[in-house]
């Protein structure tokens, strides 16, 4: 995916991910690239507002790259990185333009930013006191390897590209979807119950023909789940519901969103390894998955498929 920008005035007047904003296309390479015009302020010695607006437009580009090329699992390492690069960029560069490129290459990614100057950066220890310092060190720290061009103008780190994550696309179905059913759920402790009571009626006026108790224990299940490792209590805005969906199969897909984009123990938590809620929906016959959702990739969806003639012989 190549990211062209043609300048800050344009984006800061542009919506969040808007299309005109983001121009992109899809390459073999898995490459995102962005160039940024740098809008020093003469009168001070740290970042203007417009230079620090970027390290938060670049954290939600690479989040959508990461995304689209199914590596959610490396997008909290990531936004840290690009954040520590591309600030001190932005802060120390000198030349007209800093070049973002995140790149997937053979068995590692890596986040290269050019800020045109020779000036090669130094690796140094702050103090407890310092209150900023510390950039280099966290890269240090978190990537695989990084270093400088042999010109000085590139700062470049490397992340492994281990296993993908567990799983990323939604649980086959069979046939179109019929209908489908909103329940929208608070953010505490009631959501389960209130999940529950709403479902049974739900079902029961669907007339949904697996086997309905089976269904809301599920339904049950991943809306404890949610509340207890996603959802953040008093949080407002938090995405936190549940859909139903009934296809001409007769299948019931289950969804769960919560307002958390990750899943790192998604495979262990089926196995029985990290709990026992996920375990139990799958070893009754349901297929389970998960996948990023929202226009800013700021939610995940966990999904139950149930097939009537599975569900009737439990």
């Amino acid at each position: 995916m190549t990211t062209h920008l043609a300048g800050q005035e344009r984006t800061c007047r542009s919506a969040p991910v808007a299309a005109d904003e983001l121009r992109s296309h899809t390459s073999a390479l898995r490459a995102l690239e962005v160039s940024i015009e740098r809008r020093p302020d003469p009168e001070s010695d740290g970042l203007s507002g417009a230079d620090a607006a970027w390290p938060k437009r670049l954290r939600r580009i690479a989040r959508a790259s990461l995304t689209h090329w199914g590596r959610p699992d490396l997008i909290e390492a990531v936004e840290l990185l690009l954040t520590e690069l591309a600030t001190n960029a932005l802060r120390h560069g000198s030349g007209p333009d800093v070049g973002v490129r995140v790149s997937m290459q053979d068995n590692h990614l890596k986040i290269e930013v050019n800020d045109g100057s020779p000036v090669r950066p130094v690796l140094r220890h702050a103090e407890v006191d310092d209150e900023g310092g510390r950039g280099l060190l966290l890269v240090e720290s978190m990537a695989e390897t990084w270093g400088v061009s042999d010109d000085g103008t590139t700062t470049w780190c490397t992340l492994p590209l281990t296993k993908g994550p567990e799983e990323m696309s939604p649980a086959a179905v069979t046939a179109p979807v019929l209908r489908r059913i909103s329940i929208e759920l608070p953010g505490d402790r009631s959501a389960a119950g209130l999940a529950r009571i709403q479902a049974r009626t739900l079902l029961t006026v669907a007339a949904w023909p697996g086997n309905q108790h089976h269904a809301i224990d599920v339904l049950h299940s991943l809306v404890v789940n949610a509340w207890k490792h996603a959802v953040i209590p008093g949080e407002v805005n938090q995405r936190f519901g549940a859909l139903l969906s009934i296809t001409e199969a007769d299948e019931l897909i289950i969804d769960v969103t919560d307002p958390v984009p990750l899943f790192p123990d998604f495979d262990q938590a089926v196995a029985g390894e990290s709990g026992r809620g996920l375990w139990e929906i799958a070893r009754k016959g349901a297929e389970l998955s998960w996948f990023v959702v929202g226009e800013d990739f700021n939610a995940k969806t966990v999904r139950a498929v149930l097939r009537p003639v599975a569900a009737v012989e439990l």
